[in-house]
């Protein structure tokens, strides 16, 4: 069969139905509820915590009660389960009130009243004198560059924060039994779970289990937190010797969970005989209170710091900041949306400065095959970049339409943005080898039925399809023949996290590579198992993270977004008239469920350019925690939308597959920005770009 011909989602039945189980519906007879009590101060130190009278089968739960290490293991372990004392942002979890009637547990955690002494907060990551992570990418002769400069450009640019968004909120219940602990819920890492539960509670890996249920979306909101939240139930269901069951309602879940990071991006760029020479880059990214996924998130933000162009002298450094702000954490791009935006938009400054139609400059300074990256490795595969533009001129008109909108008059305004992005397919640097080393198994039984045992849950995205794709089309049996159920550490493997672009590229081939070494084996009526494990490409220049050199991923997905407004210059409204998206991600191994993909991805990104405004107050706390006053795109916002599908395949992925999940979020905020500019007829820096802002270009217009 055509490996990219849809077929009917493994999971559309009983999502359609209403069986799928989600953590909400589990049953909660004998089941404790569990509610945080949080810090009110950005930063403060505990003096006292008045507690009413509980009445019988009530309890709290504090860091005292943690029986191993008060700390969860993420990259870093420098998050607290509990707090021991010091708070440092809003939000932080001092402790859990426990309970078996969720009013009554509700109730009580707000009649706890806590008594600080309050300390100066850090609020602006440019106040900010503590540094989680500083990393430099250094090629070529900058100073040289820039001393043979014709011309030299300075500007500097501004992401906002960014949630999530999921369908499902947070939520695990926490099950401590006969000197283990078991943890079920919403997640996307079962084994990032597993390894903070083992250290926060002092267990052996054996004595951990992690069950995924059916999870409500994720986006990146499911990596880091649910390793927070599964320390904090285990620790409550081992002093309450029974079931804990922590969910959030929206507000709390938006309020108190990781957002996308938001960003300072300083660029000075030197031109000489109209190419672009050296780039002097600084990245500052709003860690928050602490960690998280801070370091991996600016690691790819400065590795995509120079774009898709051919930069021979660079310099890049990158900064996290500590803030006293909610921790910021993983969002679908990790860092690229965010360098993405600020380099493009300067490519098409520079152009239009030196009189030169954005596009041809930047087709100018285009990388190609064989070309150096950022960090001195290679591109070792087909940059299709030139190719998918003549697609998508021939679907958008863009460069007709760009040049019809130069010159505008009157009420309406109209504007063509385009962008040229890559993503880079799997993890970072050598962490696939040295870190993840993932595992995938099949198990074939008696009765000729295949089951898929890997730790990659399905959050929406349909692996749970297209791994049983895979696997069936290898094997050449039908489709219901195969099984994939969500993942439980007792059972599966860690093939890895649910991130980074990387579960068909590197979990897909494991599981067609295991398909063969099955059919090689096969015997009917016996049960049969077969695993396989990753390794390196031979190709790849090995990465060195203290030095930045080396291949930073092995293989890239390529996009180019096309973003077409009219603005009404008398109320501000930017309308959105239509939306190409042509996007490489190799081969589609469903159509259907890329496409999908592709025109939700391209959404988000547009929100995030647009409408999704998320700021904290004077005092540090998120102001925008419900979908009151964060507003983010519905079904009648989405404009005519045009998305096709450029196949440049990857050899080492499944039938030419490369990563997909994250590639069509991250052109979107620079084309639609670069619309706006033209439209305008003015430089902008920041997102989200919102009417108000519009408005406030306009008043200047007319001044």
């Amino acid at each position: 069969m055509d490996i990219s011909n849809s077929v009917r989602k493994k999971d559309h039945g009983p999502k359609m139905d209403g069986s799928a189980k989600y953590v909400a519906d589990y049953p909660t007879e004998g089941v404790l509820f569990g509610k945080l009590v949080r810090s009110t101060k950005a930063k403060a130190k505990i003096l006292d915590i008045h507690i009413p009278p509980l009445e019988k089968g009530y309890l709290i739960v504090d860091y005292k009660d943690v029986p191993g290490i008060n700390r969860v293991h993420i990259v870093k372990d420098d998050t607290p389960v509990f707090s021991e004392g010091n708070v440092e942002y809003i939000g932080d979890p001092i402790l859990m009130v426990v309970g078996p009637d969720e009013r009554r547990v509700n109730h009580l955690a707000k009649e706890i009243s806590i008594t600080y002494e309050e300390l100066t907060p850090v609020l602006d990551m440019e106040a900010s004198d503590t540094v989680f992570f500083d990393y430099t990418i250094e090629k070529g002769d900058i100073k040289k560059g820039f001393e043979e400069a014709d011309k030299i450009y300075i500007e500097t640019f501004k992401t906002g924060f960014q949630e999530q968004a999921y369908m499902e909120g947070q939520g695990l219940v926490g099950n401590a039994h006969d000197n283990r602990i078991t943890i079920h819920g919403s997640m996307q890492c079962p084994y990032y779970i597993h390894g903070a539960v083992a250290k926060t509670m002092g267990y052996e890996a054996s004595q951990v289990q992690i069950q995924a249920d059916v999870t409500g979306g994720g986006f990146g909101g499911k990596e880091d937190f649910p390793s927070i939240l599964a320390c904090e139930v285990a620790v409550a269901s081992f002093k309450a010797k029974k079931p804990v069951r922590v969910i959030f309602d929206r507000r709390e879940d938006m309020e108190f969970t990781p957002k996308r990071h938001p960003s300072i991006s300083k660029y000075k760029v030197a031109v000489k005989d109209g190419k672009v020479t050296a780039m002097d880059v600084e990245v500052k990214i709003n860690g928050g209170a602490y960690t998280t996924l801070s370091a991996v998130v600016l690691q790819r933000a400065i590795i995509c710091g120079c774009g898709a162009y051919e930069v021979k002298n660079l310099l890049i450094r990158g900064l996290a900041m500590k803030t006293n702000t909610v921790p910021s954490g993983a969002y679908r791009g990790f860092g690229a949306p965010q360098t993405f935006f600020a380099v493009e938009l300067i490519m098409d400054h520079i152009a239009k400065d030196l009189g030169k139609d954005p596009l041809e400059f930047k087709l100018d300074n285009l990388v190609k095959q064989g070309d150096e990256t950022s960090t001195s490795g290679k591109y070792h595969f087909p940059v299709p970049l030139r190719e998918m533009l003549q697609e998508i001129e021939a679907n958008s008109f863009y460069s007709e339409k760009y040049s019809l909108y130069k010159t505008q008059k009157g009420r309406y305004r109209r504007g063509m943005g385009l962008s040229l992005i890559f993503h880079g397919a799997g993890f970072t640097g050598s962490g696939e080898r040295d870190h993840i080393k993932a595992v995938a198994k099949l198990r074939k039984y008696a009765d000729g039925k295949i089951e898929i045992l890997a730790s990659n849950t399905d959050i929406g995205q349909g692996i749970k399809t297209t791994f049983a794709k895979i696997v069936a089309n290898e094997l050449n049996v039908p489709l219901d023949r195969i099984i994939a159920e969500d993942p439980d550490t007792d059972r599966v493997p860690d093939s890895g996290p649910t991130v980074a672009s990387r579960s068909l590229m590197i979990v897909g081939e494991l599981l067609r590579r295991a398909s063969i070494k099955l059919m090689t084996i096969w015997k009917d009526g016996e049960e049969q198992e077969v695993e396989e494990h990753f390794k390196e490409p031979d190709f790849v220049i090995p990465f060195d993270l203290e030095t930045f050199k080396g291949d930073a991923y092995p293989t890239y997905a390529w996009a180019i977004t096309v973003v077409e407004i009219e603005i009404d210059t008398l109320t501000g409204e930017a309308r959105i008239i239509g939306v190409n998206g042509n996007y490489d991600v190799g081969t589609p191994i469903d159509t259907n469920i890329v496409i999908g993909q592709m025109e939700g991805g391209l959404m988000q990104g547009l929100g995030y350019a647009s409408i999704e405004e998320m700021t904290t107050d004077k005092l540090g706390r998120i102001r925008n925690n419900s979908f009151t006053d964060y507003i983010i795109p519905t079904s009648v916002d989405v404009p005519n939308m045009e998305v096709q599908l450029h196949i440049e395949k990857y050899p080492l992925g499944p039938y030419g597959a490369k990563g997909a999940g994250e590639l069509p979020l991250i052109g979107a905020a620079p084309a639609y920005v670069g619309a706006l500019e033209q439209a305008l007829g003015c430089s902008l820096f920041h997102i989200p770009f919102t009417t108000q802002d519009t408005l406030k270009v306009l008043t200047k217009e007319k001044k």
